[in-house]
Formats: C-alpha cells, structure tokens, sequence
C-alpha cells in the first residue's frame, strides 16, 4: 500500500536534504514536488517527479481560479493516485514548495482515501528565530502562493513548523544552544531527526492522524507549550480566569505582540462573553479570531455535537464560575521579560470593582475589537 509523506517548511536546503534522505533509506519511493515560483508570471505550475537515481518526470499543469495552491491540489491527489494504482511505490514523498502549509494538503490527500505516513517540517536551526522574527508579506519574499495571499512568513513558518509532528533538524555551525532551545520550546513534542544521517524513515511511515493534528492546533484543546527557561529562552504560560477590559486590552496589543518570537492561546473578553478568541501572534503581528463558543455558553443538549478531545479538555480545566472560560497564553522567545510581561497583562484584566459590577454592567464596557473581529 502507498504511503505519503509530507515534506515542507520555508527552508529551502534542509528540506531537499529531508527528501533526498528519505529517497536514499526507502526502497521503492519516490518524490513529487510542484514548483510554484512562476506560477504568477506564466500561469503554470511545473511538477517534477524523482527518485533517488534522478529525475523520472517533468510536467506543467495550469492554475486553477489564479491559485497556485488550487492547481496542486487538483494536479497532486491523480498523480498519487496513479502511483497507488501501478503497485511499485512504497513511500510518496510530496515535498512541498516553500510557502504551502502541510495542514491543508494532509486533509486533502486523506480525503482522497490515500494514507498520510507522515508530515515533516524540515528546520535549519540557524534560520529558525529569522523566520520566525520576519513580518514581511509573503508576497514581498516572492513566496506567496496566490495573488490574494496575505500571509506573512513568520505566521506561515509558525504554523508550518507546529503542525509537524516530525521535524528533521539541519544543525550547522551557526546554529547555537539559544537556536536550539528555541526549536524545542516552540515545539516540544515533536520529534526531531538530525540531518543528514537520522532515521528519518521509521518516521516517515509512522502514521499520521489528521483528525488528532487539527485538535492539537484547535485553540479550544491545543497542547500549548509549559513554561520552560534555558539557555536565554523562556516559554511563559499566563493564565487567569477573570475576563479582559476590551479598551485596556486592545491598547496593549502592540507591546504584547512585540514581546515574544512567538505568543499564541485562547482569551475570553468581558463584552463578548460567550465567544472564544483565539491568539496568534509571529513576527510582530497579530492575528485575533473568534473560535466559536465556550462549552459554558452551551446548552447541555448541544454539547453531544462537540468533539470528545474538545468535552475533554474542557472538563480537565471547568471552574465553577467561568466553566471553561479562560486566559491561556503561551509566551516564547528568546530575552523574554516574563515580570514585565505578566504586570502588563494582570492591568488589561477587570478590576476588582469591574468584575463585581457583573456580566450586564460587562456589556456595555467599550469594545476596541470591533474592528479587529470585523464585526
């Protein structure tokens, strides 16, 4: 049966050395990449086909609705297929171009009724805070994978490096211990195969479950990192369960975002008490969206419609008062100043006299996500 292994990541070099490792290690496998670099210009996305003797196959198929990312969907799913069809391939290795993010091409291909083995995010150590610190467009780096792309590369490589349960490590001479303990606080249950001679193939065919990776990524049951201090690092956890002052929040949102390399979470605010906001922040931006509703805002009857992980966390972490209502922020970079960090987000909650005044009173406090949320 034909396994698929997903490589990706915005670092171009380790993720060839990923793919040509596992050409090299896996009998009977080969790699398929789609290039997208001139997808814009000439309308075509160019797909390559190898194995580890060379090349077997060049093609150009043609964008779908001006997306680049559409045209690999529609061009990828045939191509495995025909490779599951035939009977002589043992591990597919989609290694995807640099900016696509492997949540949606795993989902796609397990849709199809092919088996993910594996997603592989590929990391020079050395290169991790740079990305991670890099606000720019990914359209000003001439990555974006479509005209409308408004992703930037730190948020791209966050998430791109988090869904990943496997990362295959470049650890070159400029990386450094800070290098280092930042990988493994950004992502700490992953596990990470050294380049270039790791046994990155037992991993590759491990087995991937796309359902449990989209609720590890959900704000609502993410597995957030704990806190964790080494080597100049820091990995805060900041949690309360009193609601936030929309205005005071909304006014410390640039010094909060420009804190960490890396902050993400779920938050609750005192005007929207029912909606559960999720916090993702990279390169100095910040990216708020409504996540749905808290368990503690539903009826008992509707609850059956929620997925078991999602009950579950709820039910490990319920108050009294605030059910599963909570400020859960998780703080990660290198220098971070967790004191100073905590003060600022302790004065954005209610105060004493705030919280007392009760959920009406709450209502009617000015809001200053309004248009944040676009609402």
């Amino acid at each position: 049966m034909l396994s698929v292994a997903l490589v990706g990541g915005l670092h171009a070099d380790a993720r060839t050395a990923a793919v040509e490792r596992l050409l090299a290690t896996v009998p009977g496998s080969v790699a398929l990449h789609h290039d997208l670099t001139a997808a814009a210009e000439k309308g075509t996305v160019v797909r390559t086909v190898r194995d580890a003797t060379g090349v077997l196959s060049t093609d150009e198929t043609p964008l779908v609705d001006d997306c680049a990312c559409c045209a690999l969907r529609e061009d990828l799913v045939p191509e495995l297929e025909r490779l599951a069809d035939a009977g002589l391939t043992r591990l597919a290795v989609v290694e995807l171009w640099d900016s696509v993010e492997p949540k949606a091409m795993a989902e796609v291909i397990t849709a199809a009724g092919l088996t993910v083995g594996s997603v592989i995010t590929a990391v020079d150590t050395a290169l991790l805070l740079p990305c991670l610190g890099n606000g720019d467009d990914l359209a000003d780096a001439g990555l974006a994978a479509a005209p409308t792309d408004r992703r930037t590369v730190a948020d791209t490589w966050a998430r791109q490096l988090e869904y990943a349960p496997v990362l295959a490590v470049v650890d070159g001479p400029e990386a450094d211990d800070e290098d280092r303990a930042l990988l493994a606080q950004l992502h700490p249950t992953a596990l990470r195969v050294p380049l270039p001679d790791g046994d990155l193939a037992a991993a590759a065919l491990a087995g991937f479950d796309v359902e449990a990776a989209a609720a590890a990524q959900h704000p609502a049951c993410a597995l957030l990192p704990q806190d964790a201090d080494a080597h100049g690092v820091t990995t805060y956890v900041w949690r309360r369960r009193r609601p936030f002052h929309p205005e005071r929040l909304y006014a410390a949102l640039e010094d909060l975002c420009c804190a960490a390399a890396r902050s993400r979470g779920r938050f609750w605010l005192a005007d929207r008490p029912d909606t559960l906001l999720a916090w993702d922040a990279a390169g100095g931006a910040l990216c708020v969206e409504p996540s749905g509703p808290w368990l503690a805002s539903l009826p008992d009857a509707a609850w059956e419609m929620v997925p078991p992980v999602r009950r579950a966390a709820a039910a490990l972490d319920w108050d009294p008062e605030h059910g599963d209502r909570c400020q859960h922020l998780v703080f990660t970079s290198p220098g971070l100043d967790r004191e100073g960090l905590a003060e600022l987000l302790d004065s954005c909650l209610l105060t004493d006299a705030e919280y007392a005044a009760g959920r009406a009173a709450w209502q009617r406090l000015p809001s200053g996500f309004d248009t944040l949320l676009e609402v």
